[in-house]
């Protein structure tokens, strides 16, 4: 017989996008209720005493003073930057140089690769994060340790391997050829398998050539239902770079959009510094944009424009880039993505911050049929938090007069000992 699981306590609900509608609308804490699982899903949500009643034989797990929330998306990050995240000095182009690219080339190894991954999750799942997009490194070893990982503990991730072949070391470059090549075959064996998606990585416009842009456009055009993951418009110096590689190009964008990388599952990662041409045609196929505040402020590339972007409809996400954030945590990256609004002159809504962590993150990545919410028919991943968890997020807890008032100290303070408990694919997580 299926084990039953019921969880209860204050669940977190979304109606709607707290960006279009009023935020206290949109997103609902519901008190004394809960949630049924079963065969990794959830089959009913109601109110604490209806569903213990309805169901005595299911395992109850209540959750007294914590939040039920969906699990955590991370939208944006690169697991073989595990090991030389936090890495002093840099701004990008010299901090791919100095750091990112020695430490990538380590990834040929498949026994190495098998290790990063494995930490890489653990890491993650015990700051309550259940489904990344990650860029992989060149070599189809990286990948193919992450997807057995994941796999293994039936977990929801979306992954590609990264193509470079130009103004990378001997050893991190590939050729247009063997871009396509290699991750046809990467993407013909694990896309769609269990939790498993593929998406197509160039890493950035300087790291390819025309050639292989247009190789990789082509293998996307054949393979329209897989994501397409990038990098746009992280810093002013990256961005003159690409104008004197791209002469011709109208932008940055257009040097994805010029060889068929620009679509409605592109996800495009930073998105800082945008023209008022590339925001319309972001717009116009209705493609995701995602905030890396962490990884912004740590590596000095400036601050993503959330209102103005959400206000012109632009499907946005949110991630720790790790390892050019600084944190593994999903609370960290959204008290960072408080602080950058603040900067910017607009205040994020808890209930935003949540939603973008959550719900938004699982849409800029088309899995918001699957995951992301606590609805009836979704994928059973939970994150559940202690709104106590330190003396000083208590304190200020148990001063709080109103459930937002009690929600936002965890999500500007928390950190992995605010996550109580993190279930995936309907399986309680045993947390390092």
């Amino acid at each position: 017989m299926t084990q039953k699981h019921i969880l209860s306590g204050d669940l977190l609900v979304f109606h709607d996008d707290p960006f279009e509608v009023p935020p206290e609308d949109a997103v609902q804490i519901q008190s004394n209720a809960a949630l049924l699982i079963e065969n990794g899903k959830f089959t009913a949500r109601d109110s604490r005493d209806i569903l213990i009643a309805a169901h005595p034989e299911a395992a109850h797990h209540p959750h007294p003073n914590r939040l039920i929330c969906p699990g955590f998306i991370d939208a944006h990050v690169h697991y073989p930057q595990t090991a030389m995240i936090a890495s002093w000095g840099k701004r990008l182009i010299d901090w791919l140089n100095t750091y990112t690219f020695p430490e990538e080339m380590r990834f040929d190894h498949p026994a190495y690769a098998a290790e990063i991954s494995a930490r890489y999750l653990d890491l993650t799942a015990a700051h309550g994060t259940t489904t990344m997009a990650s860029f992989c490194t060149i070599h189809p070893t990286s990948v193919e340790a992450l997807f057995t990982e994941a796999a293994k503990r039936g977990q929801r991730i979306v992954a590609g391997k990264t193509c470079m072949d130009r103004n990378a070391p001997e050893g991190l470059r590939d050729t247009a050829q063997t871009s396509y090549d290699e991750s046809k075959a990467l993407l013909e064996k694990w896309h769609g398998v269990g939790r498993l998606s593929y998406a197509i990585t160039p890493r950035f416009s300087p790291t390819s050539t025309p050639e292989q842009l247009e190789a990789l456009g082509v293998l996307w055009a054949e393979n329209p239902d897989c994501l397409m993951q990038t990098h746009l418009s992280e810093q002013v110096d990256e961005i003159a770079w690409v104008k004197d590689l791209f002469p011709n190009a109208r932008d940055y964008l257009d040097t994805y959009e010029a060889f068929g990388l620009l679509g409605e599952r592109g996800v495009y990662g930073h998105a800082i510094h945008l023209e008022p041409r590339e925001i319309d045609r972001l717009k116009d196929v209705n493609a995701a944009l995602v905030h890396c505040p962490t990884s912004n402020t740590f590596i000095g590339s400036g601050l993503f424009d959330m209102a103005g972007l959400k206000a012109r409809g632009v499907s946005t996400g949110l991630a720790t880039d790790t390892g050019g954030g600084s944190s593994f945590s999903m609370l960290r990256t959204m008290a960072a993505a408080y602080e950058v609004a603040q900067l910017n002159g607009s205040v994020l809504h808890a209930g935003q911050l949540l939603w973008l962590a959550t719900a938004g993150s699982a849409k800029s990545l088309h899995l918001s049929d699957k995951i992301g919410t606590l609805e009836v028919g979704m994928e059973a991943d939970i994150a559940i938090l202690d709104l106590a968890s330190t003396a000083a997020i208590a304190q200020r807890y148990n001063n709080a007069t109103h459930h937002w008032d009690r929600i936002f100290p965890t999500l500007m303070m928390g950190d992995d000992r605010a996550i109580a408990e993190v279930w995936i694919g309907g399986a309680k997580q045993i947390l390092s």
